[in-house]
């Protein structure tokens, strides 16, 4: 293998040349990155179906994970691009600027005078930092103790002091002996008789006496004739209604919301009617329902689902996951007047969702309780 050769340039280009072509190349090559950036984005509208003029089917999900793969592979090496640019960018500009060659020796000046005049005196130069602080010097013997000062004059009483609280009284003497009975009076005259006295309480109930032995059974009496049978009660179940899609159909999900048709396994009571596309289910009978749904896609996808109630979302009946689902379900208990409409919907999110095929790739159940 040769060594590269390369071409002779004529005339030859000086340092300072060779600069800017280097600066000018870094800048052409910016130049060309922004673009590169800029159909990577236009890339991204086309995926997404935001190009201005765009027309035509939507993109599936695999096909928008592998356009962001590749422009995510495309801003890395333009990263890595970028480090290599300015580094080169940055050697060029702190290039030293060499000296030029010395030129010619001019001729020598006139000779000045054998003494000049003395300059101005320089300002005086910023004082120095002050020292670091000495080490304290060790404590000094302690001095002999003073002669003891002369007593000072007694100071003059204080004065009394409140007198205190009175002492708790002393215990009671002891009581004196009695003194010695008296003699007996003699016996009054005996008084009238007073009234009668209220009568007694009642003695207390004897005891029951034993309880006789139980007389025998009697014969039992011939059965009455059996009663007329009642007319039968209502069946509130007998309104119900069950319809699924099994045909794998692929739904075009609106943000707003796309009803899924049901079309197949349809048992629907004579009170319960469809309309022609089969998703709009209409109850004939006010009632007690309790309805459930439930929604099987081919690929987990991040959207919602819920049940239309008279054309309103109804909030109980929202699937609406935090991460991509394939399985969606949910049932709910409501009251429903006469002429209500029922439907089953995916919402929030702009693409296609497929449903399973050969089996029940979405379904509703409908059954009135009371």
């Amino acid at each position: 293998m040769s060594l590269p050769n390369i071409p002779t340039i004529s005339p030859p280009l000086t340092r300072d040349e060779a600069i800017n072509l280097i600066i000018s190349s870094i800048a052409m090559e910016e130049l060309g990155l922004s673009h590169i950036i800029n159909a990577e984005g236009e890339n991204l509208q086309f995926i997404l179906g935001t190009l201005p003029g765009l027309t035509g089917d939507f993109a599936t999900i695999s096909d928008i994970m592998a356009v962001n793969d590749s422009v995510h592979e495309m801003l890395n090496s333009i990263a890595h691009n970028q480090l290599f640019l300015k580094s080169k960018a940055n050697t060029a500009l702190s290039s030293p600027v060499l000296p030029g060659a010395t030129g010619v020796t001019g001729p020598t000046g006139a000779t000045g005078p054998a003494e000049g005049p003395t300059g101005v005196t320089g300002a005086s130069g910023a004082t120095g930092a002050t020292g670091a602080t000495g080490a304290t010097g060790a404590t000094g013997p302690v001095g002999a103790i003073g002669p003891t000062g002369v007593v000072g004059a007694t100071g003059a009483d204080g004065a009394v002091g409140p007198t205190g609280a009175n002492g708790a009284g002393g215990a009671t003497g002891a009581t004196g002996p009695t003194g010695a009975t008296g003699a007996t009076g003699a016996t009054g005259a005996t008084g009238p008789a007073g009234p009668t006295g209220a009568s007694g309480p009642s003695g207390s109930t004897g005891i029951a006496g034993v309880t006789g032995a139980t007389g025998s059974t009697g014969a039992t009496g011939p059965t009455g004739p059996t009663g007329v049978i009642g007319a039968p009660g209502p069946n509130p179940t007998a309104t119900a209604g069950f319809a699924a899609n099994t045909t794998g159909a692929v739904i075009s999900v609106l943000l707003g919301g796309t009803s899924i048709s049901l079309p197949n396994a349809q048992l629907l009571s004579p009170d319960i009617s469809v309309n022609g596309a089969n998703t709009v289910f209409t109850i004939n009978t006010a009632g007690r329902y309790r309805i459930s749904y439930h929604i099987n896609t081919t690929a987990a996808l991040l959207t919602s689902s819920r049940l239309l109630i008279n054309g309103s979302a109804n909030t109980a009946s929202i699937v609406s996951p935090v991460v991509a689902l394939s399985n969606y379900a949910n049932e709910i208990v409501i009251d429903l007047a006469v002429g209500a409409t029922v439907s089953l919907q995916l919402f929030g999110l702009v693409g296609l969702a497929t449903l399973l095929g050969g089996s029940a790739g979405a379904s509703l159940m409908m059954i009135r309780l009371s």
